[in-house]
């Protein structure tokens, strides 16, 4: 029973430390921008894997599978690698400048341990997302056994693309606090503007 109440205790303790390490620094917003950013070019790059392969005459979905599951993977490690990289900067220049208006070292101080905690969850986010995006679209590929058909298990990944493409911008409308469809309606023209272009590409 102690033991119990101990772990959920450190857990109360967990979560508040991060609802203050937010509060500092404004993890939770740079998260979401990243978040929204790299599910968007996951999405759309995993619609140029689809377009591109159907076109091309490919009808062993395993293929388009392989394809945009290394895809996805190489821009989440792109991602995170990139996303540490710059957050981890600009953390320190931040940090750099504060040491030198208060002229205290602020490593060891709450917001030097907030700036190191968002650059891990910032990272992990800008990783993920993009990698996420792309298994959603890729998702009824993997029913094609059951579905029987490459052409339809290919239109289900494309519908489940532009969807997915919608809800993102639904959801940054619901960030901006700006008309939900009309941010839907643009973020699901870009998936039909890359269809288009594909065509076009290898209709060329």
């Amino acid at each position: 029973m102690h033991k119990t109440k101990d772990f959920l205790d450190q857990v109360t303790g967990f979560f508040r430390e991060v609802q203050s390490y937010n509060r500092l620094v404004g993890i939770s917003e740079i998260a979401r921008r990243y978040f929204a950013m790299n599910a968007f070019d996951g999405v759309l790059t995993t619609i140029g894997v689809l377009i591109g392969n159907y076109l091309a005459g490919v009808r062993d979905v395993s293929v388009p599978i392989r394809i945009g599951l290394a895809t996805s993977v190489a821009m989440g490690i792109s991602g995170l690698w990139g996303a540490y990289l710059t957050e981890a900067a600009e953390r320190q220049r931040e940090l750099t400048e504060l040491e030198m208006i208060t002229l205290t070292d602020q490593n060891d101080t709450k917001i030097g341990k907030a700036s190191r905690f968002a650059v891990v969850i910032v990272s992990i986010v800008d990783g993920l997302a993009p990698f996420l995006g792309s298994i959603l679209v890729l998702l009824p590929l993997f029913f094609d056994p059951m579905i029987g058909n490459a052409v339809v298990s290919y239109a289900l990944s494309i519908g489940v693309a532009l969807i997915s493409l919608f809800g993102l911008g639904v959801f940054l409308g619901h960030i901006s606090q700006r008309n939900l469809i009309g941010y839907g309606i643009r973020t699901l023209i870009a998936g039909l503007v890359a269809i288009a272009i594909n065509f076009l590409i290898e209709g060329g």
